[in-house]
């Protein structure tokens, strides 16, 4: 009853609120990370290079007279017909004279329109293609972030034993539960980037122990883009995109949203990196060169990677065979410490690519090897992934767009002989008002590179077939709906799913937007997988189940005052097995964020109740932040989050947030488990950072 009570009471406040004012900066790009990480159900999220295009693109407005195929894919805010539309108008009728001229484009909504807005612009002067190093000193754009987390409350983990004790557990951490973190950046426009990354996580030592050098984790690039020829240069960490993703793809990639248009991956060869996921980059040195239509990728990394290693100790010979990779980049027990850094990955390939105006395709090779064999323990539903020292990637993929339909696809021959993935779409805009989207995929047992991320239900391109059908109409000015459809399967077993398996996802959102300072939207959304009834403990083969998941989601989104938004949330979830009971949960949340323009304290804050059955029937939402923090809790058993945010701006040059949340759950006498439990019924987190610009 208290949940109705709240929700009905921020009902009411959000009918009765009065849109007055736009946007600002922050909330936008706020907005759109919580739009592309709703669907992802993970606590671990990071999109910094997205926050990062955005930022920039805010800051300095992107000229539509001059934007390249890149850089308007860069925004992931239009699609390609989109794209080449708007290249095609600027070609036949000369350069854009106001921003409003794109109303005429006919694949171009008003909410397309809305979106792109604060970040780009038009202008008849272009931007030089080439710039000296006094503009480089007078118009660049130096920043330095300094951020502090921890969680108050102690953990298990971290209790007062000797150091031999700690040694003979991996249930205990070595260092302290603070996370450090620091990045200094200089940029300009979009052709230079010098950049340092450092970050300690929570349990790792620093400044001493296996962290002698303080920050467990330090990254570093210096990134060129500009050039006739060498058109794009990166030294030290960096990511490569090709394709569609199936056979390289660093860094974060869309899947399933709401927004089902955009399925297709836009690659961008090669990116600076900026983030802290300690695995999923490259490091080394990449090139970009290039002649009029034509262009070659080339590069190269290498880096050392944490493996748990396995010796045969009844022979004189050591075997140093690698039976996992760890791909957490955490370093707080003995075991963690014991697997950090003991293989050595060397990856080079590339790509070679034609492209034009409405049509590009292009073939890629990659290598990669590692000093020491990698023999993972066979289980059979791991018979057919990777073992050995080394392999290479072959594949080839294409995108054309020919009026109001864009096709594209990729095809990739990794693992054993015969091995591949393969995937085509289709993207239909019918007009303003209505586009489909299709997608198959088809990816075989055998299939196995370590940085692949073609779009699918789990997250290695391996073991699936599966085809999605998307459609999002217009069906007035206010109202529109989006839907998708995808149905997979895989030919055989996975981890905890013994025998050939099958599901599908629906999703059905509609969306009622007045004006533009209001916007309520409904979602319904069904999972159906299947994994096995229990859990096998002599290694023996069990039966498989239907685990099917429903969500059930209102959202209000309203402006009060040209300082004031609220934002409720209603959420009920099922989970459902045939060899449990049906599980239930229910979360309910309002917002309140304070912006005023003539002072310097913005305010952020949420409070929520939250009632489920088990861990099973969990939900996740996502959570305002510092810049470049991303939080995404799941709520589950009961009780309630709160939080508040401030954002502190002062000297024109220093931006500080501080943020303080906490769990309270209701019968509960401890929270988490293993090393990571808490005693009592409260789980707090703290978040400090600073900003310096210049």
């Amino acid at each position: 009853m208290k949940l109705f009570v709240l929700f009905l009471y921020s009902v009411i406040l959000c009918l009765f609120a009065l849109p007055l004012s736009g946007q600002t900066q922050h909330e936008i790009i706020q907005n759109r990370i919580e739009f592309i990480s709703e669907q992802m159900e993970s606590e671990d999220i990071d999109v910094t290079d997205l926050i990062d295009v955005l930022n920039r693109y805010y800051e300095r407005k992107l000229n539509l007279n001059g934007a390249t195929v890149d850089e308007l894919r860069s925004l992931t805010l239009l699609t390609d017909i989109q794209i080449n539309e708007l290249l095609l108008h600027i070609k036949r009728f000369g350069k854009l004279i106001s921003i409003y001229e794109l109303q005429s484009l006919k694949y171009w909504d008003m909410n397309s329109i809305r979106m792109v807005l604060p970040f780009v612009m038009v202008d008849d002067k272009l931007d030089q293609p080439h710039f000296t190093f006094r503009e480089v000193l007078k118009f660049g754009k130096f920043e330095w972030f300094l951020r502090y987390q921890r969680t108050p409350e102690h953990k298990s983990g971290y209790d007062h034993i000797s150091q031999e004790e700690k040694q003979q557990s991996n249930k205990y951490y070595y260092g302290n539960p603070d996370r450090y973190y620091t990045r200094l950046r200089y940029t300009y426009r979009n052709n230079l980037s010098i950049g340092f990354t450092a970050e300690k996580d929570p349990g790792e030592q620093f400044f001493k122990g296996a962290q002698k050098s303080g920050f467990d984790f330090y990254s570093f690039h210096l990134y060129y883009n500009g050039g006739k020829y060498l058109r794009t240069l990166a030294v030290g960490d960096y990511q490569v995109q090709i394709g569609q993703g199936l056979n390289l793809w660093t860094g974060y990639a869309f899947r399933k949203t709401a927004d089902v248009v955009n399925i297709k991956r836009s690659a961008l060869p090669v990116k600076a990196y900026t983030s802290v996921d300690e695995a999923r980059f490259l490091r080394g040195a990449a090139a970009v060169v290039g002649y009029k239509k034509w262009s070659l990728l080339i590069f190269g990394s290498h880096k050392r990677v944490d493996g748990a290693a396995f010796s045969d100790t009844l022979s004189e010979d050591d075997l140093g065979l690698i039976t996992s990779i760890n791909l957490a980049g955490l370093h707080r027990t003995t075991s963690e410490i014991a697997k950090r850094k003991t293989l050595r990955e060397t990856i080079a390939g590339a790509n070679a690519k034609f492209e034009v105006r409405n049509f590009s395709a292009g073939i890629a090779a990659v290598y990669q090897g590692y000093d020491k064999p990698y023999e993972r323990e066979l289980k059979p539903y791991n018979k057919y992934d990777f073992r050995g020292q080394q392999k290479i990637s072959l594949s080839a993929d294409y995108n054309y767009v020919w009026k109001n339909i864009n096709l594209f696809g990729e095809v990739s021959s990794a693992g054993h002989e015969g091995q591949y993935a393969l995937i085509q779409g289709i993207l239909l805009a019918i007009d303003s008002r209505a586009a489909l989207s299709a997608y198959y995929r088809n990816y075989s047992r055998g299939y196995s590179t370590f940085y692949n991320n073609g779009m699918g239900e789990w997250s290695n391109a391996q073991n699936e077939e599966g085809i999605y059908l998307g459609l999002k109409t217009k069906l007035s000015d206010a109202w529109t709906f989006n839907m998708y459809y995808d149905l997979f399967q895989r030919k055989w077993l996975a981890y905890l799913v013994d025998g050939p398996s099958r599901g599908h996802e629906f999703l059905f959102q509609v969306n009622y937007r007045p004006n533009k300072k209001m916007e309520v939207y409904a979602r319904y959304r069904q999972q159906l997988k299947q994994r096995n009834t229990t859990a096998s403990e002599d290694g023996s083969i069990t039966e498989i189940e239907n685990q099917n998941q429903k969500n059930y989601r209102l959202n209000f989104t309203y402006q009060v005052t040209e300082s004031i938004q609220l934002k409720s949330r209603l959420e009920f979830v099922t989970y459902d097995t045939e060899s449990m009971n049906k599980d239930k949960g229910m979360l309910i949340q309002q917002d309140l964020i304070f912006r005023p323009k003539s002072f310097p304290v913005d305010v952020s804050v949420r409070y929520a109740l939250f009632d489920t059955d088990s861990y099973y029937s969990r939900i996740y939402s996502f959570e305002n932040n510092a810049l470049y923090t991303y939080s995404i809790p799941s709520y589950y058993y009961e009780g309630s989050r709160a939080y508040l945010l401030l954002r502190y701006t002062f000297l024109k040059r220093f931006d500080l947030w501080v943020k303080y949340g906490q769990f309270l759950y209701a019968n509960r006498k401890s929270v988490g488990m293993g090393a990571e439990e808490i005693a009592g019924n409260r789980k707090s987190d703290v978040t400090v950072q600073l900003r310096v610009k210049i």
